[in-house]
């Protein structure tokens, strides 16, 4: 197969898709969970908020694993791991009450702590993958086609969960999505391998072209043969990755918020029931869906039209950071549903323009490292998956939904300014 990289980037968007799916689902179905067990505004928060403790350690620990054991280990073992407690999920509230002296809040607590470990490894994976299977030239693309699963499985949640629910329970809901994933990882299991040199699939003509370094920009040939036994504390001596985690911090910030409590804020504030939510939960992902993959071809584009790096990097994620926060700043001053929807569906795809860039930034700057300081930024980018969903229960219930949109135009604020001072390929700008 001539582009055999392309079918494993195919792969990758599906298990991405399942990935999401997953991780929605809870919010969709957050009525029926909410009304069994009586949990307030406050206390739910706080559920969907424990998925991110899981998430940061389990980022972290998997982007080490991937550079120490390669990335198809991890794959098998997250994937394994994250479809099982998905089942488990469909029984939390009992396995609360029945462990936990009668809190249902912890059942689910607990189970949601570990769903983030178990998916907590997959991006900074990813990076790994990517960093073994692309081109220099390409790798903007690539991380951007590996992303895509994020704004199409959020996407295709709305209609899939909201319409299972209103024919089948919860429970059930979950436990089909855990075998799902399952399947997954058996076909990947056969398909994937950690380098393109151990796959009989890919071809010599491929293999030369993935491993070509004719159109590499000179900081990134530089890079490329750059020390790879470096200590992961090194991460925190380079302003361009500390920059590029708070940067991609402000992204997962606005991703969760709109992921997690979109579709409350819709039951909340406009009164639709779990059947209009079929579509209404769609329209805030279309844009992004395009955004997210003409993205890194942009930065792509960019990069070969400017030779700069930070202009195809750091100068494209702040351009759509501005565009995303003037969005979000309209919405609590707009009364309309349409127009609501309007902004909400623009200001995402802005967020998702540069979803890949995070991503290439680490490469493009220590691609030897990829999976150690993918996991280290993954770790501390993903506090905002705790806090997103955590801090929009409490500002909502204190100073209702207007809140959630302020905090995240403060959020893409913080990222603007962080990534002024990202210049991809530069570990330590003192040196130059």
């Amino acid at each position: 197969m001539k582009r055999y990289r392309y079918f494993i980037i195919t792969m990758i968007v599906i298990m991405t898709m399942i990935n999401y799916i997953d991780r929605g689902a809870i919010s969709y179905a957050q009525e029926d969970i909410i009304k069994e067990f009586g949990f307030d505004t406050i206390a739910w928060g706080s559920i969907l908020g424990y998925f991110g403790y899981g998430y940061m350690f389990g980022s972290l620990l998997g982007g080490i694993t991937a550079d120490k054991k390669g990335p198809k280990f991890v794959w098998i073992l997250a994937g394994t791991a994250w479809s099982l407690v998905e089942i488990a999920m469909a029984f939390a509230g009992e396995l609360g009450m029945a462990i936990f002296g009668g809190s249902a809040i912890a059942g689910f607590g607990l189970l949601r702590v570990l769903f983030g470990i178990s998916e907590g490894p997959i991006f900074s994976t990813i990076s790994k993958t990517n960093a073994n299977w692309a081109a220099p030239r390409e790798r903007g693309l690539l991380s951007a086609l590996g992303l895509i699963g994020v704004p199409l499985g959020a996407l295709i949640t709305a209609p899939i969960v909201s319409g299972f629910l209103t024919i089948a329970s919860w429970r059930l809901l979950f436990v089909l999505l855990g075998i799902l994933g399952l399947v997954w990882v058996i076909i990947w299991a056969k398909v994937f391998t950690d380098y393109p040199e151990d796959n009989k699939k890919v071809s010599e003509e491929e293999l030369n072209d993935i491993r070509s370094t004719n159109e590499s920009l000179n900081v990134e040939k530089t890079v490329e043969t750059e020390d790879s036994s470096e200590k992961w504390y090194h991460f925190f001596k380079s302003p361009t990755l500390v920059g590029n985690m708070i940067g991609y911090f402000g992204f997962q910030y606005v991703n969760f918020l709109i992921l997690t409590w979109t579709p409350k804020y819709l039951q909340d504030e406009y009164h639709f029931e779990i059947h209009s939510l079929w579509y209404l939960g769609m329209i805030p992902w279309i844009g992004a869906c395009f955004t997210a993959y003409f993205g890194g071809q942009m930065s792509d584009w960019l990069r070969k039209k400017t030779g700069s790096l930070r202009i195809a990097r750091s100068y494209f994620a702040i351009a759509g950071m501005i565009c995303a926060a003037i969005c979000f700043l309209i919405i609590p001053f707009t009364h309309s549903i349409v127009a609501v929807m309007i902004l909400m569906m623009i200001g995402n795809a802005f967020i998702f323009l540069p979803n890949a860039v995070y991503w290439s930034v680490i490469i493009d700057t220590a691609p030897n490292k990829t999976g150690t300081y993918g996991g280290i930024t993954h770790f501390f980018v993903n506090t905002a998956t705790v806090i997103a969903p955590t801090l929009t229960g409490i500002l909502v219930a204190t100073h209702g939904y207007s809140t959630m949109f302020i905090s995240a135009v403060v959020a893409s604020l913080i990222s603007i300014i962080a990534m002024c001072f990202v210049r991809p390929g530069e570990k330590n700008m003192s040196r130059h």
